[in-house]
């Protein structure tokens, strides 16, 4: 899964492939996929992957700014809905783009959650939001690691 984030990434772009790390310092820990269904890990992760560019640190890559970082995440972001797409159905995408824009949201009014939002979204992922509110999953693996990766 890493590999494959990474290698398309280079492959879109050289600015993308001068961000990544070096491959001993890549960090290979899945967060918020586990929760969820296989098929849906690689979009997943690809997600979160942009959501750490933005408000965290990244796992595999280190831009040299904050331009590139906030433009290689949008990236991440569309790629990984592309791989939602391919992999699931519609409802599955618009869960995922429901959490980019509640979890932007929460991060521009300094309000905490994110962390449970992406559990309960991936645990549930295409399920709708009405199942969220009724899942009680153990997210507390995620919600640990979510932590030590963001601001």
């Amino acid at each position: 899964m890493w590999g494959t984030i990474a290698q398309e990434a280079a492959a879109e772009s050289p600015l993308w492939a001068d961000a990544l790390r070096p491959a001993g310092e890549r960090e290979h820990e899945p967060v918020f996929s586990p929760l969820g269904e296989e098929r849906y890990a690689l979009g997943l992760e690809t997600i979160y992957e942009g959501y750490l560019l933005h408000y965290g640190r990244s796992r595999l890559f280190a831009p040299a700014d904050d331009d590139t970082a906030l433009l290689l995440g949008d990236y991440l972001y569309a790629h990984g809905l592309v791989r939602i797409a391919q992999a699931g159905t519609v409802e599955a995408v618009a869960d995922l783009a429901a959490l980019i824009s509640h979890c932007a949201q929460l991060r521009a009014d300094g309000l905490p959650g994110d962390g449970e939002a992406w559990a309960a979204t991936a645990a549930t992922l295409g399920a709708g939001p009405a199942s969220r509110s009724a899942w009680s999953g153990d997210a507390g693996a995620a919600l640990k690691a979510h932590r030590a990766l963001v601001s």
